[in-house]
């Protein structure tokens, strides 16, 4: 398999994407990587970290693309991109998977206008994986459709059933869609039309309504919504986990030494808690619809999360989630 990666994008580009891609190799043997950015740049840090290897290829690319430039524009403007030369070696087929955690805007656009949209689906999806309580689910839309119709959160529910299927080995896995009620008649038109075509199909075990009080407990392995609510989701999740966790430490840390004696002893505890929300566990958050492996890693990723992305786009392949994905899609048109 061989993977593109952005080498210039994210906060610790490009240490933190040659520190993961190194440590991937390491682990898996059947790699092989293909970073864009600088030339000298990309080498310089090769060189840093003393990889002296035959598993990255270097493709120089003179120009980067950052946070603060309108997505589409930089898309079409600054061909000779990290991100837009990445995304090339997909199209071409030369690699099979690209990954980048770069500007969210940017990928997304660059995804469907390089890579393209698999025949038939109407829009691509941002797809991450959240933990849960009971186990790890995922929101399908998480931002790059703000504004839906029910038909596009029905091929939500398909593609998100497939990549759960392939990446998380759980067979037949529950579909929820996001709503303020579980009543069927609650909600918006959106969201109460969304529920009759889910429930005529036959083909997704659709459990019904998911209200947000419901979501962290990890019953319900894929979520349904619209881009607009699938990111609020996620970032209020991400925010309530972290502060949660810090309230939690402050007050044992000042409420006297009986309570400083039971954190040091419940220090493990909370280290396990806190792994099971490091997204840097998960790696990245998969761009489903679009005709190629596409990974989007947070932006402030470090060489553990950029590895585990790189794990994340080798099941994605090694389980032909994306060839699954196009026959769900083909057999629901048919």
């Amino acid at each position: 398999m061989r993977i593109a990666i952005d080498g210039m994008g994210g906060d610790n580009a490009p240490q933190a994407v040659v520190d993961g891609v190194i440590k991937a190799i390491n682990e898996y043997s059947d790699l092989e990587f293909y970073i864009t950015g600088p030339e000298e740049i990309i080498k310089e840090e090769l060189h840093k970290q003393n990889y002296e290897g035959d598993k990255i290829t270097v493709v120089n690319a003179t120009e980067v693309i950052s946070n603060n430039e309108h997505p589409a524009r930089a898309i079409k403007r600054k061909k000779d991109s990290s991100l837009c030369k990445a995304l090339e070696l997909v199209k071409e087929k030369t690699c099979d998977a690209v990954i980048s955690a770069g500007s969210t805007g940017a990928f997304l656009t660059g995804c469907t206008l390089i890579v393209g949209r698999i025949k038939g689906v109407k829009r691509p999806a941002l797809t991450p994986i959240m933990p849960g309580k009971n186990g790890p689910f995922m929101i399908v839309d998480a931002g790059a459709n703000v504004d839906c119709k029910p038909e596009y959160l029905v091929q939500f529910a398909y593609m998100g059933k497939e990549y759960y299927k392939g990446v998380l080995k759980g067979e037949n896995p529950s579909i929820g869609l996001v709503n303020i009620g579980s009543e069927e008649e609650k909600g918006n038109d959106l969201t109460k039309n969304t529920h009759k075509l889910l429930k005529e199909e036959e083909n997704l075990n659709f459990i019904g309504n998911i209200e947000p009080r419901d979501i962290t407990t990890g019953n319900t392995n894929v979520l349904v919504c619209d881009g607009f609510v699938g990111n609020t989701i996620l970032k209020m999740y991400e925010g309530t986990a972290s502060t949660v966790l810090k309230i939690i430490v402050e007050e044992m840390l000042s409420s006297g030494a009986k309570a400083k004696i039971g954190a040091f002893l419940l220090k493990p505890v909370f280290k396990s808690i806190k792994k099971k929300f490091d997204y840097k566990e998960y790696g990245g958050a998969p761009f489903l619809g679009v005709d190629g492996i596409c990974i989007k890693a947070h932006g402030s990723s470090d060489g553990k999360a950029i590895k585990n992305a790189i794990r994340q786009s080798k099941e994605f392949h090694d389980n032909k989630v994306l060839d699954k994905i196009k026959e769900q899609l083909e057999l629901k048109s048919e």
